[in-house]
């Protein structure tokens, strides 16, 4: 992914929910169901996109993506949220729903 697809990605007023993993990575695995629950839990109020940092090492790099998985969420091109490691879907949804607040 180039960084200019990346930055298209990010600039938008809906949250943007991005899962950095890899294939290898047990607790990425973990992550799937519960992006699944967030999406059919907020619908349209968020997007999610999945990354996998093996095929795109140049975001990663750029964005010091050192243990997956990586959570972040993006709104407007900035990043409000970042959390190494595996998150819960209430977690998620509370960031998001103080970020559509604002």
């Amino acid at each position: 992914m180039e960084t200019k697809s990346f930055n298209e990605l990010i600039n938008s007023s809906q949250p943007v929910v991005i899962d950095f993993y890899t294939e290898w990575c047990g607790p990425c695995k973990a992550m799937k169901p519960v992006l699944e629950n967030l999406k059919s839990r907020m619908g349209d109020q968020v997007k999610i996109i999945k990354i996998d940092i093996d095929e795109n090492p140049d975001i990663a790099s750029q964005l010091d993506i050192r243990s997956v998985p990586t959570l972040m969420i993006y709104q407007n091109g900035e990043r409000k949220w970042r959390k190494i490691g595996v998150s819960s879907v209430s977690e998620m949804e509370s960031v998001i729903t103080e970020l559509a607040a604002n």
